[in-house]
C-alpha cells in the first residue's frame, strides 16, 4: 500500500467524526421523537414500527459501538437497543469473544425482551463485524427469522476472514490453533473454515422472510478479502462503501463507528419505502 494510502485513512476517519459533531441538528429528518437508546419505555411509531436492536463486534460493547449510530437512529424516530454479549469471566468492558452459537443465544434473549417492551411483533437488526455475522446464527437455528423483518451487516465476517493472510500461519505453530480456541473461542470461530463458519454457511447463506443488507468497505483490514463479507441470496443487498461514495476511505472500524455514509445507508434498508440516494453529501445528512 502506498504511504499516503496510510496516512489518508485516519486522516478520513478524523474529518468524518468532526462531521459528526458539527452537522447541525437542522440538518436531521423530521421524525417522530424518541423516548431514548435503550428505554424500554419507548414505544415503536407508526413510521418506524419495528424497534432496532444494534450488535456490538469482537472486543467491543454495547455503549462504545454505537455511539454515533444509535443517536443517528434516534434523532430518526427509532426506538433503538443494544445489548452485550459473548462475555469472557474476568474480562471487563471487552466482549463478544465467547462462542458464537452462545452469543446467538444471548441475543435471542435479548429481542424477545425487546419485543415484549415494546409490543412490536418483530425488530430489525445492525450488527457491525462479528455483530454482522452472529445474528445470522440466531435467524437459522434459532427461529429469529419469525422475529426479524430487516438484518443489516456492517463489515461483517460472514465467510470468516484470513486477516491478510495471517490465518494462514497457524498450523505452523503446533498447539496455536487450540490455545485460540480455548481463550477466546469467537476469535477462533471467525477464522475461514472454522467448524462453526461450515455449519452457519451450510445450505445457504440467508433464511427466507428476512431482508438482508451488507455494506462494506474495501479498505477493510480485519475482514480479509473484503468480498468474503457478501452474502449470497435472493433476498440480499450487498453494497461497497466505494460504490456509493469513491472517497470514503474507511477501514473496518471506522465503518461502523463514524461512517455517516454507512448509517445513511443502513437507514434506508431500514426504511426502504422512504430510501434517499447515498453518496458523498450523505455525511451532512
Amino acid at each position: 500500500m502506498l504511504p499516503w494510502k496510510r496516512l489518508l485513512r485516519p486522516l478520513t476517519a478524523l474529518l468524518l467524526t468532526a462531521v459528526v459533531a458539527v452537522v447541525p441538528a437542522a440538518t436531521a429528518h423530521a421524525a417522530a421523537p424518541s423516548s431514548g437508546w435503550n428505554d424500554y419505555s419507548c414505544k415503536p411509531s407508526a413510521s418506524h414500527p419495528r424497534p432496532v436492536v444494534l450488535v456490538h463486534g469482537t472486543f467491543a460493547n454495547s455503549i462504545d459501538n454505537w455511539l454515533a449510530f444509535a443517536p443517528y437512529l434516534e434523532d430518526r424516530g427509532y426506538c433503538v437497543f443494544s445489548l452485550d454479549y459473548g462475555q469472557l469471566p474476568g474480562v471487563p468492558l471487552f466482549n463478544a469473544l465467547g462462542p458464537i452459537d452462545k452469543s446467538a443465544e444471548q441475543l435471542q434473549t435479548f429481542v424477545d425482551k425487546v419485543l415484549t417492551a415494546t409490543g412490536a411483533a418483530k425488530a430489525d437488526l445492525v450488527g457491525h463485524s462479528q455483530g454482522g455475522l452472529m445474528p445470522r446464527y440466531y435467524l437459522k437455528f434459532l427461529g429469529g427469522a419469525a422475529k426479524v423483518n430487516t438484518f443489516v451487516g456492517i463489515a461483517p465476517d460472514n465467510h470468516g476472514t484470513t486477516l491478510d493472510g495471517l490465518t494462514n500461519l497457524l498450523p505452523y505453530f503446533p498447539g496455536a490453533e487450540d490455545l485460540l480456541s480455548a481463550a477466546t473461542p469467537a476469535l477462533a470461530d471467525q477464522i475461514v473454515g472454522s467448524a462453526f463458519l461450515t455449519k452457519l454457511n451450510a445450505g445457504g447463506d440467508t433464511v427466507p422472510g428476512v431482508h438482508y443488507t451488507v455494506i462494506a468497505t474495501k479498505y477493510d483490514e480485519v475482514v480479509t478479502p473484503y468480498r468474503s463479507q457478501f452474502l449470497t441470496g435472493s433476498d440480499v443487498h450487498n453494497v461497497l462503501l466505494q460504490d456509493l461514495c469513491p472517497l470514503d476511505l474507511s477501514e473496518h472500524a471506522a465503518i461502523g463507528l463514524l461512517d455517516r455514509i454507512a448509517f445513511h445507508e443502513a437507514a434506508n434498508a431500514l426504511d426502504p419505502a422512504h430510501a434517499t440516494t447515498t453518496n458523498c453529501a450523505s455525511v451532512f445528512s
